[in-house]
């Protein structure tokens, strides 16, 4: 039963559409973030522990771990886009993160894998400050 949903589902090119463009929307790659990373009004915030942040992290980023970030969300402007990364493909915190301030009225975006992805496998620069 449930197969047959998952079929009906992925032979619709309209749910698929929809998707897609959500997916586009609130996430974007390394590339993508390096080309808008100059902007004044992207604001890229790591929600890594502390520690992590300070060992390395994306050019131009600030540390706002994930526990501190509804208390440290008053810092934030909504104009801005905030764009949130953690460690990884399979880290979660980001997501959460971006749901935090999205259910805040903030404009937010994901950076699909996260710190690894960035570093390790595009290996654009990192900083220590």
């Amino acid at each position: 039963m449930f197969e047959d949903e998952i079929k009906e589902v992925r032979s619709n090119p309209e749910k698929a559409e929809c998707y897609f463009s959500k997916k586009l929307a609130f996430s974007l790659g390394p590339v993508e973030l390096k080309d808008l990373s100059g902007e004044q009004n992207v604001k890229i915030i790591d929600v890594r522990n502390r520690a992590d942040y300070e060992i390395g992290h994306i050019p131009q980023a600030i540390s706002i771990p994930y526990e501190e970030l509804s208390e440290k969300m008053k810092e934030l402007k909504k104009d801005d886009l905030h764009i949130i990364y953690c460690y990884n493909a399979y880290c979660h915190l980001g997501a959460r993160a971006a749901y935090m301030l999205a259910k805040n009225s903030f404009s937010v975006m994901e950076l699909c894998g996260g710190f690894k992805t960035w570093s390790e496998e595009f290996r654009f620069a990192t900083t220590t400050d």
